[in-house]
């Protein structure tokens, strides 16, 4: 009868020990297919007996919730997210990618018709003008609220359809990641920079749920930072794919920045991810 009932508990908790060993990794997905370039990443990263799950996500917003959940136990995530679950204190940044042009950081840019007149650093600026920015981003909604909390601004799921909006006419000013508009300003001819935050925020940091294990999450790290000076097919294809030289080191110190915009913006440890 012992026999049988051990035999029981083994069966039973296999399939536990299976599951909680898998790490599940947040992935920002602004449109349709941009989360397959991370698919050599997991590869290069599995061929280290790392069991990753990689989760897509359309919004910030709905990042954010899962993580709060608990559901997730890292995520590459923009600056302004990770500053949040930085000051909540319950999770924090490893690594961050270093592009293939050597820029491993970004800031916001206020975009306006061409022919606007430039921001003149006055939140009076902005007075009777309808702004849009991407909800929850450090170079979004929180950077629009480090001017002034009575800009009336709309809320867009991504920088990138902020800006297709102001392209539209549904908004006279767009506040924007740099690099998104470095990206597709050809595309809007129209459009003109007419100013910019003056500090920098970490790109795409991947932070920790401070419950992750400890012992995976070193082993991830390590694996990332060697991505640099890999010369395997396997992570090659991963600096191809995501057109980066591989992972830097990332500590709290490199939000000083974030940390203070997001301050300034009115976020505590009790934000719940919604002004």
């Amino acid at each position: 009868m012992k026999k049988t009932l051990f035999i029981c508990y083994i069966i039973i908790l296999i399939p536990l020990v299976s599951y909680s060993d898998t790490f599940r990794i947040g992935l920002m997905q602004a449109k349709e297919g941009e989360a397959k370039k991370y698919r050599p990443l997991l590869q290069y990263l599995s061929s280290f007996n790392i069991d990753l799950k990689f989760i897509s996500f359309r919004t910030y917003s709905e990042a954010a919730s899962q993580f709060s959940k608990g559901t997730l136990d890292g995520m590459f995530s923009g600056s302004g997210i990770a500053g949040v679950f930085i000051l909540k204190n319950i999770a924090y940044p490893i690594v961050r990618p270093l592009h293939v042009q050597g820029w491993s950081t970004y800031w916001a840019v206020i975009i306006a018709p061409k022919g606007s007149h430039d921001y003149n650093n006055k939140a009076g600026y902005f007075n009777d003008k309808k702004v849009i920015c991407s909800a929850l981003a450090s170079s979004g909604e929180f950077y629009v609220r480090t001017i002034s909390t009575k800009i009336n601004y709309l809320k867009a799921g991504t920088h990138g359809m902020a800006l297709h909006a102001l392209s539209l006419k549904k908004a006279d000013i767009a506040v924007i990641k740099n690099r998104v508009w470095d990206s597709l300003n050809s595309k809007y001819p129209n459009l003109a920079k007419v100013g910019q935050d003056t500090g920098e925020n970490p790109n795409n940091a991947l932070i920790i749920s401070n419950k992750a294990n400890k012992k995976t999450v070193e082993k991830l790290k390590n694996s990332l930072l060697d991505l640099k000076n890999s010369k395997s097919q396997k992570g090659m294809a991963v600096k191809k794919s995501m057109t980066i030289q591989g992972y830097i080191p990332t500590t709290k110190n490199d939000f000083n920045h974030t940390l203070s915009l997001l301050k300034k913006a009115g976020v505590t440890p009790s934000f719940d991810f919604v002004f």
